[in-house]
């Protein structure tokens, strides 16, 4: 579980933790400054910008430095986390802010208390900073031990409780509790991501998925085999039919109170990717446990409305498969139908993320929502067109373009994508209504978009994100982000939610 969080409007002497952070920035002209530390310098005799300078500090993201106080306040140390050059109005964003409180909880592995300042950082706190600060804080706290054979005792642990120094306490109790229940989503698409596949195959993650439904209060229906056969689930079929884990389709239903608008989401549940039939290099295969973020990132997305008593409805319909080759599984040159009765021809079995995403929009828009988002780890083509850390969405206009403006708020960025008809040529089959691949490798992410546009009725607003490196940090961690699975677009999705139901 992520630390607890709270607030406190006590004087900073007054307070006792194992460490204080503050907020270290870089003006243009390459000074130090540290906003709202004043308490901290104080009880440092005036020495922290010396200190600071002459450590080498510079201010940069990502950057902490840890200061001993040798008995001059009541914490032994003071990390002092980068938050990078202020915006040209002054202060600092919302995000370098969340940044630099996840590095600080990154650096602090063995403090248990954390007395924070950064909620300070540019003036009075308002809910937007305290949502950053509280996020950074519990987000960049995150480990996965669940298969660490030592003790937590023997280990480095990261801060178990993080207390913010505010003007008002009281005032900041309800931003808490929202940031307490984001960091839970998030925790829980990071823990599913991160199972290893022998414990996290179809059944299993649909079973976890029901029980984190259940938990928040929502409508649980799961379908085997049998039931996705009697459905005409075919696309789900094909791609499962490889593996000796047959697949599932989990659908969590939310009815929000005075529900102002109804929302689809959609996410790719493959719990390992091997590529089948057209089986993928052995080198860096393992990564490919990743393969299902989309779908944990609707599970936890549709548990936090729930918990936020968002008004509004949501229904998450979730395809979960592993893509395995053997004697059962789909071929090159097979025709899937779906359950729509639209038909495709499989050119690649490793094209096998918009298979199983074809039956699962087949059935959402079946419940006639205002609204369709989907998220997945859908193309290899998403990291060389924009890197690891910026999904790809493609979509109706509006809504695509809502989405992007609500993952720069969230610090999840994204960037909007084209859907040109020339690449939807390529899609043509002669034997069957389309390909589920094109051969010509161009524009790979966009044809992935074209494929799931053929299973949007016409005027339905949709969007499809495709989080193929932002889902899995294969890197170091940075800021609030850890190696593994990170939890996006969790935090993007909840904001085009509330943005919906503002409109």
């Amino acid at each position: 579980m992520p630390p607890t969080i709270s607030a406190t409007d006590r004087p900073l002497e007054k307070l006792s933790a194992d460490a204080v952070v503050v907020g270290v920035g870089r003006g243009p002209d390459g000074v130090l400054s540290t906003p709202g530390a004043d308490a901290v310098d104080r009880l440092l005799g005036g020495r922290l910008l010396p200190a600071l300078a002459d450590l080498g500090a510079r201010g940069a993201e990502d950057e902490v430095t840890r200061l001993p106080t040798f008995g001059q306040g009541p914490f032994p140390v003071v990390a002092v986390a980068g938050l990078g050059a202020p915006l040209p109005a002054g202060g600092y964003a919302p995000e370098a802010v969340r940044r630099a409180a996840g590095a600080a909880s990154r650096a602090l592995s063995g403090r248990s208390r954390v007395v924070s300042l950064l909620a300070a950082v540019g003036g009075p706190p308002d809910a937007d900073r305290l949502h950053a600060v509280g996020e950074g804080a519990l987000l960049g706290a995150y480990e996965f031990t669940a298969y660490k054979s030592e003790p937590a005792a023997d280990r480095s642990a990261p801060p178990t409780s993080v207390e913010l120094v505010v003007p008002a306490a009281a005032e900041a109790k309800a931003p808490l509790a929202r940031v307490r229940a984001v960091a839970d989503a998030v925790t829980l698409v990071r823990d599913l991501v991160n199972t290893p596949p022998n414990d996290l195959f179809p059944a299993e993650l649909a079973d976890r998925g029901a029980a984190a439904g259940k938990k928040a209060g929502l409508s649980v229906e799961v379908l085997d085999e049998k039931a996705l056969a009697a459905g005409g689930y075919g696309g789900i079929l094909a791609v499962g039919g490889g593996s000796t884990r047959p697949p599932r389709l989990l659908r969590l239903s939310y009815r929000g109170k005075k529900a102002r608008t109804t929302v689809a989401l959609i996410g790719k549940g493959i719990t390992f990717d091997s590529g089948g039939i057209s089986i993928k290099p052995a080198a860096k295969m393992e990564d490919m446990k990743s393969d299902m973020a989309g779908a944990a990132a609707v599970i936890a997305t549709v548990c936090l409305v729930a918990e936020l008593g968002l008004q509004v409805d949501v229904t998450a319909t979730v395809p979960i498969a592993e893509n395995m080759p053997s004697g059962t599984a789909y071929r090159p040159a097979d025709v899937v139908t779906f359950r729509n009765g639209k038909k495709a021809e499989i050119t690649n079995t490793d094209a096998e993320g918009r298979v199983v995403l074809a039956d699962a929009i087949c059935r959402a828009v079946e419940d006639s929502p205002a609204y369709l988002l989907e998220t997945s780890t859908l193309t290899g083509a998403q990291l060389v067109a924009l890197g690891t850390r910026t999904a790809g969405v493609m979509g109706s206009d509006d809504l695509r373009d809502a989405v992007v403006a609500a993952g720069r708020r969230s610090g999840e960025p994204m960037w909007a994508m084209p859907l040109p008809a020339e690449l939807r040529r390529g899609l043509d089959s002669p034997i069957a209504d389309l390909v589920n691949a094109n051969a010509d490798r161009m524009g790979g992410m966009l044809v992935g978009g074209h494929f799931l546009a053929e299973f949007v009725p016409a005027g339905l607003p949709w969007a499809h994100i495709d989080v193929a490196g932002p889902a899995y940090n294969t890197g170091s961690p940075w800021g609030y982000t850890p190696k593994g699975g990170t939890g996006v677009p969790v935090r993007t999705l909840l904001a085009t939610i509330e943005d919906l139901i503002a409109r």
